[in-house]
């Protein structure tokens, strides 16, 4: 499957429809203690970086699923989104337009 951010693909081609695929994802909460101490010195929180990595490639997956379920060539204009639903949990969601090559 083809994903890119444009909306050109250089081929012609027939819009499918919008594909998304979204992970809600929470951390451990000895782990979410941790975190919080690191605030107070700085640096990466990467418990939370890989966490929002495996976010991202799962809603990837399940937005594929979907438009490989509409015959889907390629999806095109792919996007993240993200937002926090509660304290160390996090919804990040992919979509695009899924099309079939002419």
């Amino acid at each position: 499957m083809i994903i890119i951010t444009t909306d050109n693909i250089g081929r012609d081609y027939k819009p499918l429809g919008l594909v998304r695929g979204s992970m809600i994802q929470s951390k451990h909460v000895g782990k979410d203690m941790m975190a919080g101490f690191k605030t107070l010195v700085g640096g990466e929180l990467k418990g939370y970086t890989a966490m929002m990595e495996e976010s991202r490639e799962q809603a990837i997956r399940r937005m594929v699923l979907q438009a490989e379920a509409l015959g889907a060539d390629a999806i095109i204009g792919m996007r993240f989104t993200s937002s926090s639903l509660l304290q160390g949990a996090a919804e990040v969601t992919a979509y695009g337009t899924a099309v079939e090559y002419k």
